[in-house]
């Protein structure tokens, strides 16, 4: 019976644990970039429990689904849909990766995504007064400056494109590397002007697991009762 506390507390603390997460997931579901979260959990012996029948599980970071969003056009200029990879920004004195593309301008210039500095091959992004701008393919920003006939590159945005297993969220949701260090860039992350990427959360999925950890959960609390009435069971049989 005490092997069996231990595995339904470590069940219904993984259970607890994964409706958050899914919750989470579906509050999103139409954030612009949003990346949803996969549940990590393995089970681990319970040290110094001399049995090896007492396990728990043990709660991993979340891992970050890869799929892509439904891409639309929004026909701005300054909105960008990545394809394979993920967009570089300031995140304290170092730098984080998102999704969201929805590229927006302060007023000294710098480039920037949900407030965040957005960042390229020198550094912040900060454009000259302009007439025109555009995005390339490769994440060149360009931009025709008032008097001139032709587009100049100003910088490049930063892209990576790093394996599914290597990053994770912070708490401000932005993607990092899980070993701390920034990410080198790449030349294979391609980008569409004028496009914005959905989150890739399909609600129907997220919908399925919950209502599947309900029943876990509800499954869980049966085998308490159960523990409970053994306890009481033996009690009543040491008394007699």
């Amino acid at each position: 019976m005490d092997a069996l506390i231990y595995t339904l507390m470590s069940g219904a603390e993984r259970a607890l644990r994964s409706q958050q997460i899914h919750a989470n997931n579906l509050a999103n579901a139409g954030t612009d970039g949003f990346r949803a979260d996969l549940e990590a959990a393995s089970a681990r012996k319970v040290d110094g429990s001399g049995y090896d029948a007492r396990h728990v599980t043990e709660l991993g970071d979340t891992i970050v689904a890869a799929r892509d969003g439904t891409m639309r056009e929004t026909g701005r200029d300054l909105d960008v849909a990545l394809q394979g990879g993920y967009l570089a920004v300031r995140s304290g004195d170092g730098e984080a990766y998102t999704r969201a593309g929805a590229l927006q301008l302060t007023a000294d210039g710098t480039l920037q995504v949900n407030g965040r500095t957005v960042l390229g091959d020198a550094g912040p992004i900060v454009l000259p007064p302009y007439e025109r701008v555009a995005v390339g393919v490769d994440g060149s920003v360009m931009v025709q400056t008032p008097g001139e006939t032709e587009m100049q590159v100003v910088d490049r945005l930063k892209l990576v494109a790093p394996d599914a297993d290597a990053v994770k969220k912070n708490r401000d949701g932005l993607i990092v590397a899980r070993d701390g260090r920034p990410l080198a860039a790449s030349e294979a992350v391609r980008v569409r002007s004028g496009h914005l990427e959905g989150s890739n959360v399909s609600a129907v999925e997220e919908m399925v697991a919950t209502l599947s950890l309900n029943r876990d959960f509800e499954i869980q609390m049966k085998f308490y009762k159960s523990a409970d009435d053994m306890v009481q069971a033996g009690n009543r049989l040491m008394r007699e």
